[in-house]
């Protein structure tokens, strides 16, 4: 490993938010509003009504998260803030209200006809039978729309605090392999990092595999953040688990490529299997074009 001098990210210009308008789906949009917050971001929050028979329910646009009211609880804007008040922040918001018998395809298709940076979406963690009963719709999203995701847990901890916006993001948890290469994560778990003000934070490079050793890697640098390195033997997702489990991270960062073969293809790749036990929020950025 090395450290570099810090060039600046790639800035986030679209920010694209699921909502089913449950209480998951609040906390992960406080965490969608404040990236665009602070990256002065288009924040579009998007909700798609299902025409199946026995499902149709009148949605109207006071379903919608209250993003004025959110910002004033957090105290960026007044009570009584107007519309232009938000805008004077820097962040725009947009609401859209699609109808289609099928919500994940409507969504893929959303995705591609307007490329976002970044998803934030909710995630309900399922395995084993219930992953058959109940149709995913988080992980097949982020895979299929190639976008890098930000995943909000439905149980566990978040870095963005719903009830003032505060973020804590102190740990970092980067598992890294020779293949895809961990360099994107580490840059984008960095520039996040730096993007929400943190003042200090702890990124540690958990590498499984001891045959060829930790992978070459060029870290920001930023003299307020440290760097770690660990390495050990056995199983992928178990002993990611099980560092996460120990060390209590804020947030989990993977270079993905997505499926790889039919095995992956049954029971997940590493992130998403990861993803099901997480407790933080976990952050998959698509791997760099060889």
């Amino acid at each position: 490993m090395s450290v570099a001098n810090a060039a600046a990210g790639a800035p986030l210009f679209r920010i694209v938010h699921p909502s089913d308008f449950s209480r998951l789906s609040e906390i992960a949009f406080a965490h969608a509003l404040k990236i665009a917050l602070l990256s002065h971001a288009e924040l579009e929050i998007v909700h798609v009504q299902s025409h199946k028979l026995g499902n149709e329910k009148d949605v109207h646009w006071t379903d919608f998260p209250g993003v004025r009211a959110t910002l004033a609880r957090w105290k960026v804007v007044p009570p009584s803030a107007s519309h232009e008040d938000v805008e004077k922040t820097g962040l725009r918001v947009r609401k859209i209200l699609n109808s289609d018998q099928d919500p994940l395809e409507s969504m893929v298709r959303y995705c591609e006809e307007h490329a976002p940076d970044l998803l934030v979406l909710a995630t309900h963690q399922r395995e084993g039978l219930g992953r058959w009963l109940h149709r995913a719709v988080a992980e097949p999203l982020a895979r299929q729309s190639r976008a890098m995701t930000l995943f909000v847990p439905s149980h566990g901890k978040g870095f963005i605090a719903p009830a003032d916006g505060a973020v804590r993001l102190e740990k970092v948890l980067i598992p890294v392999a020779h293949a895809p290469d961990g360099q994107a994560a580490v840059e984008e778990a960095f520039f996040l990092a730096e993007g929400l003000g943190c003042p200090e934070v702890e990124f540690k490079l958990l590498h499984v595999g001891t045959d060829r050793g930790m992978p070459t890697l060029f870290l920001p640098h930023n003299p307020h953040y440290r760097w770690k390195e660990r390495l050990v033997s056995g199983d992928v997702v178990e002993a990611i688990e099980r560092e996460a489990g120990l060390w209590e991270p804020d947030l989990m960062v993977f270079t993905t490529e997505g499926h790889r073969d039919f095995l992956d293809a049954l029971r997940g790749s590493t992130t998403e299997r990861v993803l099901r036990a997480a407790r933080c929020p976990v952050l998959a950025v698509p791997a760099k074009a060889g």
